[in-house]
């Protein structure tokens, strides 16, 4: 377990002035009278700062397709919370999470790659590349022989990834540890791309979707409780028959290699659908 330096740092003050500046835009003129309470913008709640901050670039331009307010209001989160980020990647989420959790008393913990192997020097560089952008961070080495400790979190939050998991053949091991690090009634969140239940479910998800109610058995068997089931990230105009699997779709939109034959992709085509239907779900440590 590598664990990199945690300090607190001062984004409460931060949202709050940005609660503040963006409340004032919101105000009328100063020479027009303000008889009315409709005329005073409400205050922004800590969330709602933190997905409004300046400094999130292009994610802040995924908002729409993955509504993270609403999707970690469903998640029951409160910014005095540890919560564990499982594969983080980017830092769509990240950016939000660390700002949301340093307005309380909270933690925000991540999983790092472990550095063996033959990419050992790219993850380095990622997991580096990481820490320096959330210094705040607890991060936590994640894969191969290197498992979670116990206990450590309120939420385990994972996005995107249990179709990996599955194609690496891991997915039963690592719903396993997810249960191990969460206190006793802490919960996990769930959203993955979404397979109908009428389609054929490959173990080795090689399309990028997975059925609901797999991602549900992997979760029982390893003792969690279903709490809830949200359509929040739910895109009815994805018909998940795409062919280069979920990677068809924004935000990777990938087509033909250079040199092969293009057939009928249309990239318009799959811009127009948008981002993946995508299932949203909660469980429960008892």
């Amino acid at each position: 377990m590598t664990k990199l330096s945690f300090f607190r740092f001062s984004a409460a003050a931060l949202l709050a002035g940005s609660a503040i500046s963006l409340a004032a835009c919101g105000s009328k003129p100063a020479d027009k009278p303000m008889d009315d309470a409709a005329d005073v913008a409400a205050p922004l709640s800590a969330l709602e700062a933190a997905i409004a901050a300046p400094g999130r670039g292009d994610n802040a331009l995924r908002d729409g397709a993955r509504n993270p307010q609403a999707t970690l209001e469903f998640f029951k989160l409160s910014p005095d919370m540890s919560v564990l980020e499982i594969s983080p990647g980017s830092g769509y989420y990240a950016d939000i999470l660390t700002a949301y959790l340093a307005s309380g008393t909270g933690a925000y913990l991540a999983t790092s790659y472990p550095v063996t192997g033959k990419n050992g020097e790219r993850r380095a560089a990622a997991n580096l590349k990481f820490a320096e952008k959330y210094p705040a961070a607890t991060s936590y080495t994640f894969g191969g022989n290197a498992k979670l400790p116990e206990g450590v979190a309120d939420r385990v939050l994972t996005f995107r990834n249990v179709h990996s998991w599955m194609r690496g053949g891991t997915a039963e091991d690592v719903f396993a540890q997810f249960y191990g690090a969460l206190k006793p009634g802490g919960m996990l969140g769930v959203v993955q791309h979404r397979l109908p239940a009428t389609a054929e479910q490959d173990p080795r998800a090689p399309t990028g979707y997975v059925q609901e109610a797999y991602v549900k058995s992997l979760a029982a068997a390893a003792g969690f409780e279903f709490v809830d089931s949200s359509e929040i990230n739910a895109n009815p105009k994805d018909t998940t028959d795409h062919p280069y699997g979920v990677w068809t779709l924004p935000p990777r939109l990938l087509g033909p290699k250079k040199g092969a034959d293009a057939g009928d992709y249309d990239k318009a085509k799959y811009q127009a659908i948008g981002e993946s239907d995508r299932m949203t779900l909660l469980f429960k440590k008892p």
